[in-house]
């Protein structure tokens, strides 16, 4: 997935013609904190909530300093170059520019959150494995073939670490709702299963927690 198909169909960018009151509306109605300024297609900057709030509601952007040092995503960037801009500087959107670095639209956080929702398996039927091991301590072709030596596949795999610590917790979705023989399996390797899964543990859960999360975006 690139970036310029998470693209949001129904956001707009700032103009500097547009007032301090109009850009806090449209922040507003978009449930965003930070909106592109364009002109002619040129990406000028990002207004943010906090220094639209310092400002008189009758003033144009263009006489207001916009920060200029923003972050944008090219239009072929990975999603998860994406991602890693939007977590690394905290933001609520991401500009999307051309290769020749002319505006072409926004990608907000809910695009994000929806694609990742929507992919690598979430909505697939299955169990949830969680190993853990050290940074340099498993492989994870060598996990994929115990797996499938059991008649099961990975179906996805996220990994989460800590800098404080050698230990990583490496997360399998699996393409079964019985997970115990693959459990059985990965122990008889020395792999720690520090949790298992099935749909009916998670589901729910998942679901209550990504509505609230949801709900939590359109505040």
């Amino acid at each position: 997935m690139l970036a310029k198909e998470l693209i949001s169909d129904l956001i707009i960018s700032l103009s500097p013609a547009d007032t301090v009151a109009q850009a806090l509306t449209m922040m507003s109605i978009y449930h965003v904190k930070d909106l592109p300024v364009v002109s002619n297609d040129i990406l000028l900057g990002i207004l943010t909530e906090e220094d639209a709030t310092t400002e008189h509601p009758d003033t144009a952007i263009r006489d207001i300093r916009i920060n200029n040092s923003y972050n944008f995503a090219k239009s072929r960037d990975h999603v998860f170059e994406v991602l890693g801009i939007m977590a690394k500087n905290k933001i609520t959107i991401i500009p999307v520019v051309d290769e020749e670095e002319k505006y072409i639209g926004i990608i907000t956080q809910e695009n994000l959150i929806s694609f990742y929702a929507k992919s690598f398996s979430f909505s697939e039927p299955g169990a949830i494995i969680v190993i853990e091991t050290s940074r340099r301590g498993y492989s994870l072709s060598e996990i994929a073939r115990i797996v499938e030596l059991e008649n099961t596949s990975v179906l996805a795999s996220f990994i989460s670490a800590s800098a404080a610590t050698e230990l990583v917790l490496l997360t399998l979705k699996l393409n079964t709702q019985e997970p115990a023989t693959i459990v059985s399996a990965l122990e008889r390797y020395d792999y720690k299963v520090s949790a298992s899964f099935t749909e009916s543990d998670y589901a729910d859960d998942l679901k209550d927690r990504y509505d609230q999360l949801m709900n939590y975006l359109n505040v």
